[in-house]
């Protein structure tokens, strides 16, 4: 068996990795350090390195991994292949060239489309019909390394962040394992990407959460679907932050200003875009619990006729 050591950190990362320990046994798992987490700030693992510790797989959580000790603790370990899915860090040249097999990443995007580490957000947020998985092999550049294979992946209207980071996370699995065979036989291609192509997924920002109702009702419902559940996609009401994690394309025209709730509905309440209306479902308000829009609503005539934003 290869000896492999694994890189990843987030939810996503955790079938694969765990699919990769039952077919080959996974050596070493490399995660990002603790982080405090909820509001007592208790210091909480990575979901990684959380499996990795549950399946007795030795873990490393260095702060950076371009250190000499980080580098001396992988040398040491003469990994046959390093496998990455949403590590979270980019790794140094010396290490890519550290394994005989070489350094592969899972991908969550067609390369060179959504370069970066938030392929899955902007494929929902851009109204993308399609994405998929990209096995590549990693090079110095962000997410430009040559292609080994990739698999489509259609986007249903109903799919929101949520939805899609489950199926990619299972598609990445299923693809990673189909392909190690050929890398460890040496009959894989390899396929340079086409740079002038590439487009780019950055991390979500605050800016980027903020809803402009202005925007056709099918961009602000894209929008919503696209940071949902997580981060959530905000605007405001009574000057608080109004997050609204799900919502419903209705094809009904309005005259309302954008942004304006319009009326109550049986699944929530219908709030003006800049060209139609839009069935707002779920929400939260700042310091309350995610609640149904309906929920919500309910005894808040005075709401109709307010303005989101």
């Amino acid at each position: 068996m290869p000896n492999i050591i694994f890189m990843g950190t987030p939810d996503f990362s955790v079938p694969i990795l765990k699919d990769l320990h039952e077919q080959y046994g996974v050596g070493l798992v490399v995660s990002q350090p603790d982080k405090p987490v909820g509001r007592k700030r208790v210091m909480t693992p990575p979901k990684v390195a959380a499996a990795a510790h549950e399946l007795n797989i030795e873990v490393y959580q260095p702060d950076d991994i371009k250190d000499e000790a980080a580098m001396a603790v992988l040398e040491s370990f003469k990994p046959d292949i390093i496998v990455t899915a949403a590590y979270g860090q980019i790794l140094p040249e010396p290490l890519l060239q550290l394994p005989k097999y070489g350094a592969v990443n899972v991908h969550a995007s067609l390369l060179p489309a959504l370069r970066g580490g938030a392929p899955i957000h902007h494929a929902i947020i851009s109204g993308a019909d399609k994405t998929g998985i990209t096995i590549m092999y990693m090079a110095k550049g962000l997410d430009s390394g040559d292609i080994i294979t990739q698999r489509a992946l259609s986007i249903q209207e109903e799919d929101d962040t949520g939805a899609l980071h489950d199926k990619l996370s299972r598609l990445g699995s299923e693809l990673l394992l189909e392909t190690l065979p050929s890398i460890f036989e040496g009959s894989n291609e390899r396929t340079p990407q086409d740079h002038a192509s590439a487009t780019y997924s950055p991390n979500i920002t605050k800016e980027d959460e903020l809803l402009d109702f202005d925007r056709p009702a099918r961009q602000v419902f894209n929008h919503i679907r696209g940071l949902s559940p997580f981060p959530g996609a905000y605007t405001n009401l009574e000057d608080k932050r109004f997050k609204i994690y799900s919502a419903k394309l209705t094809g009904e025209k309005t005259t309302g200003q954008p942004g304006e709730i319009l009326s109550v509905h049986d699944e929530g309440f219908l709030v003006a875009t800049g060209d139609e209306k839009l069935l707002v479902m779920e929400v939260q308000l700042a310091g309350k619990k995610k609640v149904s829009a309906k929920k919500f609503i309910q005894n808040r005539e005075d709401l109709i006729g307010r303005l989101l934003g």
